[in-house]
């Protein structure tokens, strides 16, 4: 019954809204904003502050006795515990005399159950302060477990995007975070954003606001050499994703009218002169560093780029947005049946972040071409390809290409077939995407239903 309330209200969602370019329906915010009428004339750029360099983590300890903290919430798992370079951090702590609890429970691709057990531990304490260590799974758990802690009456579909959620905006005062990432992928120690899998429904969603981001991101790229060779390829998909998408979304003036209060103007707010400095420096890095990364696991020079470029490429789309590659990656996890990566520890089947988002990246850049064939050009050439005497209309082709060209070097999967998928799954995996229309209406190019399915069905094989 859950279930098909959600879709009845997807689908009056869908069916009127608005169908011009410009996306009018809300659809970067957690909140509903109440608009002026006005066009948007302004956009808004929030950041984590980051501290970038070998050997930062040590300063871990020194950062919380600067923030005053006395009893401190470290949000990490197991494995990533064991590592030595996150001793370094650990040793930090102890050298500083800060006490600390440690929940290490948090679950790669978290669920709704697994943020909300997360939430329920930091609820049990008088946390002051919380640390994340880890990749994008233990950031967001990190964010979801000081937002609960800050708010002990609410619940957890409150703060989650609608229509899933009840898009509560968040008023309350969080508690200072301190992230640390080990993997280059999410971007997350920089961004509003906490995303899980909704059991319920096979499709993730998440919580977005500018209150959620971390305090002060510690940007080590020491902990990068012990990263296997697929999370670092498919996490690095993920930065690829993220610069391109941000690079490709809505301009911010065309995303719709302005809100009433600047308080309300949405977490992605559309592509803009800021958000473009990042995108075109994590692709530029991307074209120097990503393949060395993958395959050289002791080359700090390259495993660093990527380390920056994707904390750079987080303040981007963290600000921008993201779109489609994002939008159909969710119902993809979300589905996945006994699909299992190496170099990822857990029993349970599992596709990384970053492989269900750019399995769909070359059918999603040939469809939104059409809108902004200059970006997709420009795109392709920092990416390495050649643009010379390449029309406009040939611009989608020429992007997928380049980016098919970087699956098959990176030894991606061929499209969704290898993932366990059919063409009989489009109809749930459309289904799927459908909530997610906070990211989707980042499009330059709107969709329908028919559309997804065709993106859906144009990724079975990419090469």
């Amino acid at each position: 019954m859950f279930r098909k309330k959600v879709l009845n209200l997807i689908n009056t969602i869908v069916a009127n809204s608005c169908k011009c370019p410009a996306h009018s329906h809300n659809y970067g915010s957690a909140t509903a904003t109440t608009q002026t009428g006005r066009k948007e004339y302004a956009f808004e750029m929030s950041a984590s502050t980051v501290r970038f360099g070998p050997g930062v983590s040590a300063e871990l300890g020194a950062d919380l006795v600067n923030l005053g903290a006395k009893n401190v919430c470290l949000v990490t798992d197991k494995n990533v515990a064991k590592l030595a370079s996150v001793r370094v951090a650990f040793d930090s702590l102890a050298r500083h005399g800060i006490n600390y609890e440690v929940y290490d429970e948090t679950r790669v691709e978290p669920t709704d159950e697994s943020f909300w057990q997360a939430a329920l531990f930091a609820r049990r304490k008088q946390f002051d302060a919380f640390v994340a260590i880890g990749g994008g799974s233990s950031m967001d758990t990190a964010k979801v477990a000081n937002l609960f802690c800050s708010d002990p009456e609410a619940e957890l579909l409150d703060y989650v995007n609608a229509p899933i959620g009840r898009a509560k905006e968040i008023s309350v005062k969080l508690k200072p975070l301190i992230a640390m990432p080990t993997t280059s992928g999410t971007g997350s120690e920089t961004t509003g954003v906490a995303i899980f899998d909704y059991k319920r429904l096979h499709a993730k969603t998440g919580i977005s606001s500018k209150h959620l981001k971390p305090t002060l991101a510690l940007v080590d790229p020491l902990h990068t050499l012990t990263q296997p060779e697929r999370v670092m390829a498919f996490a690095g998909f993920d930065v690829f994703c993220h610069a391109l998408e941000s690079f490709t979304a809505v301009d911010y003036r065309d995303r719709g009218p302005a809100p009433s209060n600047p308080r309300l103007r949405p977490t992605y707010q559309g592509r803009n002169p800021i958000s473009d400095v990042w995108a075109r420096f994590a692709l530029d890095t991307i074209r120097t560093n990503f393949m060395d990364a993958i395959y050289q696991p002791d080359n700090l020079e390259a495993r660093s780029g990527m380390h920056l470029a994707s904390t750079m490429a987080g303040v981007g789309f963290g600000n921008a947005g993201v779109h489609l590659c994002h939008g159909l990656s969710y119902p993809i996890s979300g589905h996945v049946r006994d699909y299992k990566p190496s170099g990822y520890s857990g029993d349970h089947a599992l596709i990384p972040h970053g492989l269900s988002v750019v399995i769909s990246a070359p059918a999603v850049f040939e469809f939104t071409a059409v809108a902004c064939p200059e970006r997709h050009l420009e795109a392709a050439q920092i990416l390495g390809a050649n643009i010379a005497g390449v029309r406009n209309a040939d611009a989608g082709r020429l992007l997928a290409d380049t980016v098919r060209g970087y699956m098959q070097r990176a030894g991606i999967e061929n499209g969704l077939r290898e993932l366990g998928f059919s063409s009989s799954d489009i109809p749930a995996l459309v289904e799927g995407t459908l909530p997610q229309e906070r990211i989707t209406k980042m499009s330059p190019r709107e969709q329908s239903s028919e559309d997804l399915a065709k993106l859906f069905e144009n990724s079975m094989q990419v090469y």
